[in-house]
């Protein structure tokens, strides 16, 4: 008898390569991996190369390979997604966080298959009406996202809740809204890695590092808040629901505790044994009026759904990521 199959998409970016790193380690199904790995020397294919997938799968041939194998596959982790909230191809954002998560759900509806999904704290929008997560169809439509990549994740949201409501569900589907997460292998993101890994050539330079001025008078330069959490984190609750299939809906994924990205660089520079140097530019004025000064997820609802995985504190957590990865020659997982 075959064994049974977990599909990863987009398993060789940042959160999904992290997923499949436990997974394969668990060894009890097999894993496989769907994504595109783009240019070679960014080096996104070394994120999944030390784990013994099972297969890999090209987007192009997803569905027909998830019919050939319908028999075999328990979940789809679908991670897959265009990340960027400065992506301007909003049809292209649409096709591929909205359609693409469409058909899947689909998929797994008709196919007896779980589905856990990403979702993003960017579908609250400012913060203003706060971070609850909040997944009735009342409360999914009144958050404003602030750019096309929130709404996407939004749109999915509230079609994942009105077809479970319809009973067109997935035997277990979750949605997880993941907030500012942090750890080994970002590097082939760019401009949209986490400020730990933007930061870190300056500070082992000994450089000083760049962050925005604040032009909020409720918070000091460098005070701007957000929810960072480490990846092994979010992970812990993507492998507590693979093995909670009763589970179903959408949960925040972060750390509970707002932290400074001041915090956040004097992090980083006392995991490297170095002292703190800090400069400040004005933030830029293209994206001033819609700058997010506070996030923090309420985790009370998984929690209280049974998750009892604890949050890294930000100064272990960083101290892990650069004293583990970034720092040394090979810093992938």
């Amino acid at each position: 008898m075959s064994r049974r199959m977990i599909v990863v998409t987009g398993g060789a970016g940042f959160i999904g390569s992290n997923v499949v790193s436990r997974l394969c380690a668990e060894d009890r199904r097999d894993v496989v991996v769907c994504d595109r790995l783009e240019d070679a020397s960014l080096g996104k294919w070394k994120n999944i190369a030390k784990h013994p997938i099972a297969d890999f799968w090209q987007p192009e041939e997803l569905f027909e390979q998830l019919e050939r194998h319908a028999d075999s596959i328990e979940a789809v982790v679908h991670m897959g997604a265009i990340s960027s909230t400065t992506e301007p191809d909003a049809d292209l954002i649409l096709r591929t966080n909205f359609s693409l998560s469409r058909d899947i759900w689909d998929w797994c509806s008709l196919r007896d298959a779980r589905l856990i999904y990403a979702s993003s704290a960017a579908t609250y929008g400012d913060g203003n009406g706060g971070f609850e997560d909040d997944d009735s169809l009342e409360a999914l439509a009144s958050l404003r996202p602030l750019n096309a990549y929130g709404y996407s994740k939004m749109l999915f949201d509230q079609y994942a809740a009105r077809q479970s409501d319809r009973g067109q569900s997935p035997s277990q589907w979750a949605g997880l809204k993941f907030f500012n997460v942090y750890g080994p292998n970002e590097g082939h993101k760019g401009g949209m890695k986490s400020v730990v890994a933007q930061i870190w050539p300056k500070v082992q330079a000994d450089e000083p590092v760049t962050l925005f001025r604040s032009h909020n008078p409720n918070y000091a330069d460098g005070g701007q808040m957000r929810d960072f959490v480490f990846v092994d984190d979010v992970v812990d609750i993507v492998e507590w629901l693979l093995n909670a299939p009763h589970v179903s809906g959408i949960f925040n994924a972060g750390s509970g505790q707002a932290r400074s990205f001041l915090d956040l660089a004097h992090a980083t520079f006392a995991a490297a044994g170095k002292p703190p140097r800090v400069e400040y530019v004005d933030t830029p004025e293209s994206i001033r009026d819609k700058y997010q000064y506070f996030t923090e997820a309420r985790m009370d609802r998984v929690r209280t759904a049974g998750f009892q995985g604890q949050s890294t504190p930000l100064e272990e957590g960083v101290r892990r990521y650069v004293q583990a990865f970034l720092a040394t020659a090979d810093p992938y997982r």
